[in-house]
């Protein structure tokens, strides 16, 4: 075997030229895994904490330590804002997760989560230039049940430390109360990724993807499979865009939304879905087999694949059908499946395929305007400018229909949307400083900037060191052994 691109810019080239598409898919699947499983044995995580001031003699530790530092610590006792210019709160933000609903995988305990929450602070870092710490929670109670109660008291106990909270994968129906909750009675913005991360960006796929099929957001029907939190929030979003909700259909695990559904409208907990079930599928309609005739859009977000939307679904759509298939690790239809049965655009959470439509556009971006700007919530204006912003920057650059986002290696796009989302922030009155739209901007490149250049300089020094070769054959030869 050939030295593997250690770039890995093009997965399908590693795989026999023999292979299905669909050995192709899988594999690249596999391999992701168990790479990612042995490099982050190599690494110990990916994570470390670094200073960013120097030591040029021995009185610097005085400096930064007792007794300088008593100047730091009543200027802030005298005045807490003071700590967003004297201390790096301004740009750190936490991310909370109780570990019960990580990503495909459910409930894997509260350490379970670490490996996706230090991944959510590696890109913020690489993406935005955004400190960020993962904070992984037991948030059982004495019952033994997972109790959102005691993630809001935890944020709440520990937001004097940051710029703002990321909360991630938190099973619903705790994610609504404690989203809600923390949204206005804490002092700075609670965003939870999941859902208006999810929402944000999936609202700006489909703006452009209905730009390229010539439809009219308020005239086309869409059907949502799986009715979490993520897609709730998404459909909640795409309203507030401009969609009509009763063009809308949405099924969870036992049926459609509609105003039938007696056990969600009797347990308070699910209020958001209730919310939906009042506002769309009128007819109520319960079965996929029927609402899916003659659909334009297809948003799902339930459970990974690849088996879960059924070709047939998707080729009785209406003419340019749009197919968003963005479970993960593995989307509930492969693309080219999707295509096969006749999607005219097909978009999934992976960047390993055309048109990935992640929260990883969404996020980075959105938390550093509202932390430049030291917002005090991300409403959901914030949310949809951070769509508009997203889907504009792919506009200029041309659409087509494998092109409908920005791709994460597009580094002005999160400017753009960081300065997006702080002019919103201060049009909504939640901004706690006056900002320009071109300070947000440079601010955050120069940020980016240095953030990968301290990066580039560990890789060339070598304190950050290459994964080995053989640790990548490994990885691939698994995964081709596996779907041979």
């Amino acid at each position: 075997m050939s030295k593997i691109d250690l770039s890995l810019s093009n997965l399908d080239v590693l795989f026999p030229d023999n292979f299905s598409q669909e050995q192709i898919a899988k594999g690249k699947t596999l391999f992701l895994k168990e790479l990612a499983f042995s490099t982050h044995k190599f690494y110990g995580g990916k994570i470390a904490t670094m200073p960013k001031a120097g030591v040029y003699g021995f009185n610097w530790f005085n400096v930064w330590y007792t007794p300088g530092v008593s100047k730091v610590s009543t200027t802030i006792r005298d005045n807490h804002e003071t700590s967003y210019d004297l201390s790096n709160r301004g740009n750190l933000v936490a991310v909370v997760s109780d570990s019960t609903r990580v990503l495909g995988d459910g409930d894997c305990s509260p350490s379970g989560g670490l490996g996706v929450m230090e991944g959510k602070a590696f890109l913020m870092k690489y993406l935005a230039g955004v400190d960020g710490v993962a904070l992984c929670i037991d948030s059982y109670n004495d019952k033994g049940e997972h109790d959102p109660d005691k993630i809001i008291d935890f944020v709440k106990m520990v937001q004097p430390s940051f710029g703002a909270i990321n909360l991630e994968d938190i099973s619903q129906p705790n994610c609504y109360k404690v989203l809600d909750t923390l949204r206005e009675e804490a002092d700075i913005p609670v965003w939870h990724d999941d859902a208006q991360g999810t929402g944000s960006v999936t609202l700006a796929g489909l703006i452009n993807a209905l730009k390229i099929a010539g439809k009219d957001m308020n005239n086309v029907k869409i059907v949502f499979y799986g009715a979490g939190a993520s897609n709730t929030t998404i459909a909640r979003l795409i309203i507030k865009a401009g969609a009509d909700p009763e063009k809308m259909i949405l099924f969870d695990s036992k049926s459609s939304l509609h105003t039938g559904r007696e056990d969600i409208k009797s347990d308070a907990r699910f209020y958001r879905k209730w919310e939906l079930c009042e506002k769309t599928n009128p007819k109520g309609i319960t079965d996929m087999d029927t609402a899916m005739k003659g659909a334009d859009v297809l948003i799902a977000l339930s459970k990974p694949g690849p088996d879960v939307i059924k070709p047939e679904w998707i080729n009785v759509m209406a003419d340019k059908s749009i197919v968003f298939v963005c479970a993960n690790p593995v989307p509930e239809i492969y693309p080219y499946a999707a295509k096969e049965a006749g999607a005219y655009i097909v978009a999934t959470g992976r960047g390993d395929f055309p048109n990935q439509v992640n929260n990883s556009l969404g996020f980075p971006g959105i938390l550093k305007g509202s932390l430049l700007a030291r917002a005090k919530k991300v409403t959901d204006e914030m949310a949809i400018a951070a769509s508009y912003s997203v889907a504009k920057f792919a506009e200029k650059k041309g659409l087509s229909p494998d092109y409908i986002m920005p791709t994460m290696d597009e580094t002005e796009v999160f400017a753009h949307e960081a300065a997006d989302v702080a002019m919103e922030a201060v049009k909504n009155g939640v901004a706690r400083l006056k900002v320009d739209w071109q300070g947000v901007y440079d601010k955050t490149l120069a940020d980016i900037d240095e953030a990968r250049s301290s990066m580039k300089l560990l890789m060339d020094q070598g304190f950050i060191k290459e994964p080995p070769n053989d640790m990548l054959e490994a990885a691939l030869n698994t995964a081709i052994n596996s779907v041979k």
